[in-house]
């Protein structure tokens, strides 16, 4: 009984503890600043930011096919892009997203003849491609900006926050030389999880990082141009906020995400910041989110016609 509820009861109150210190910060905000923080979001940028969105999912299937590829099972590409599409689609919004996302898989893939062990090391492949990608990009942005930890943490120095980049960076290495050496498997009950071959790897270290900058770029595009820190400021806080909001399992990281973000951009007006906000919610989140259940539905439904 307590496994089952657990995680919801932590996603719920991360919602509720990030919504208090929100609203804390944002009681200066009306409604009106925030409807014109949005509305002055030009054309232009909703299309950026779309593009943003297009290529995190389009590197979001490229998790899936890659995993599939080490794991040597030959499925349609349009098949894999559905399914990643949409298991990131309703994990990301349902939170706890590798349980929420186990399940969508395991229902896609088993229908292609996969083993629940063989969906399991799928999992455990996309879910170490997006760490790699976050702890790669986290190293590089904190070796060459070691200030963006001090948005966050005033007692971090400049220096120890160069410092954890490098470490992050020689992790990543270390990984690479683990594949380039070929050591032994990580044994995790009956999953074996091999090194790649360095060709994966190298695609790894490209795939993951390319879903986040995505993601990021939604954000980026939709803040205004003035008072913009850059992409490459936007880019460190979204990984320090994403990464935050998804250990919370709160659904869609909701308040988690917000509270970061307003705390991190303190030279952007608090409802500049909430309406780019929202067209990540918008564009990462929910548009996917409708469409990954039409995807669902069609799916169930051509199953239930081969089965009967």
């Amino acid at each position: 009984m307590f496994k089952k509820y657990a995680w919801p009861v932590v996603g719920l109150i991360a919602v509720a503890v990030s919504a208090w210190f929100l609203y804390r910060e944002l009681r200066g905000v009306s409604l009106d600043q925030l409807g014109d923080s949005f509305s002055a979001i030009s054309l232009h940028r909703w299309l950026l930011a779309g593009v943003g969105a297009l290529v995190a999912y389009i590197a979001l299937a490229g998790y899936d096919a890659l995993a599939l590829r080490h794991l040597r099972r030959k499925i349609s590409f349009l098949f894999i892009t559905l399914t990643s599409f949409t298991t990131y689609a309703i994990s990301h919004n349902l939170g706890a997203s590798v349980l929420s996302g186990s399940l969508i898989r395991y229902r896609a893939y088993s229908s292609k003849g996969m083993s629940a062990i063989e969906i399991g090391q799928l999992v455990a492949f996309c879910s170490f491609t997006f760490a790699l990608g976050t702890i790669l990009l986290s190293g590089i942005s904190l070796t060459f900006d070691p200030a963006l930890a001090g948005r966050f943490i005033d007692s971090l120095s400049p220096e120890m926050a160069r410092a954890i980049g490098i470490l992050l960076l020689l992790a990543v290495g270390a990984y690479v030389y683990g594949s380039w050496r070929g050591l032994r498997p990580l044994v995790l009950g009956p999953i074996k999880i091999f090194y790649p071959n360095l060709r994966t790897v190298l695609l790894q270290l490209v795939i993951g990082p390319l879903e986040l900058l995505g993601a990021a770029a939604i954000i980026y595009f939709a803040l205004p141009e003035a008072a913009n820190p850059g992409f490459f400021t936007v880019l460190g806080i979204f990984l320090m906020s994403f990464s935050a909001a998804l250990a919370s399992t709160a659904p869609g990281g909701l308040g988690v995400l917000e509270l970061l973000f307003v705390k991190g951009l303190p030279e952007i007006d608090p409802s500049d910041v909430l309406a780019a906000l929202i067209v990540f919610r918008l564009l990462y989140l929910l548009i996917p989110l409708a469409l990954s259940l039409v995807v669902v539905l069609v799916f169930e439904r051509n199953l239930l016609r081969r089965q009967s």
